[in-house]
């Protein structure tokens, strides 16, 4: 059986977050650190602190969002009326970019900041996830343990508004900037994707026609 690309991400970023828990080292060698980038241009850790969690509930969290939205987009890029063969490259390129592009920000922000440190998934998942909405605006969606009762196109908005709002009370130590341009960036890429292979398929005009339909208009 061949397995999806995004099963084949969760099993790479499991074991490696699972060797992180009790590993320093792997930690600190894979941490998206911003000095270590500016001064000794390790790249790298643009892409490897999305193999690292900073414990088993983050790790959770994400791999359960990635396999609920992961295997959609992929399919759904795959799908004739999308990309066909190129879908599963389009889709790997996505999370992968994504990893990259979700943290420029942050770089940019903390570039000389000794003491930061990130590390997690949650940007190229948050890409994955809102690249589903765009595809599927109705799908019922919920909040961490609350049941999926709230339609992705109210959620999307609500989520980035959140997220926004935490970002600028930096009361925790969640990178919520890295969320929301992880967000903006699978947007974003669906829709260039389709621009630049010249399908059918408008991703724009297919999302508001699929919410007036929802709304009987």
């Amino acid at each position: 059986m061949e397995l999806s690309i995004t099963l084949i991400i969760i099993i790479i970023t499991t074991l490696v977050s699972f060797g992180g828990f009790n590993n320093d080292k792997i930690i600190n060698d894979l941490i998206f650190y911003p000095t270590a980038i500016t001064q000794r241009n390790q790249w790298y850790r643009f892409f490897s602190c999305g193999l690292i969690h900073a414990d088993f509930t983050h790790l959770i969290f994400n791999m359960i969002s990635l396999y609920m939205f992961g295997g959609f987009v992929e399919n759904a890029f795959s799908s004739p009326i999308l990309f066909g063969e190129k879908g599963k490259i389009l889709y790997t390129s996505m999370y992968v970019l994504a990893l990259f592009f979700c943290l420029l920000p942050t770089f940019a922000k903390h570039k000389n900041d000794y003491h930061y440190r990130s590390l997690g998934a949650s940007g190229a998942v948050s890409a994955v996830v809102f690249a589903g909405i765009l595809f599927n605006p109705t799908a019922k969606l919920g909040f961490f343990f609350i049941p999926p009762v709230i339609p992705g196109y109210i959620f999307g908005p609500v989520y980035l508004i959140a997220s926004t709002y935490l970002e600028k009370q930096a009361k925790d130590n969640v990178n919520h900037s890295a969320h929301i341009w992880g967000a903006l960036f699978g947007i974003g890429f669906f829709i260039a994707a389709a621009a630049a292979l010249k399908t059918d398929y408008q991703p724009m005009e297919q999302f508001v026609l699929k919410i007036k339909g929802s709304l009987g208009m």
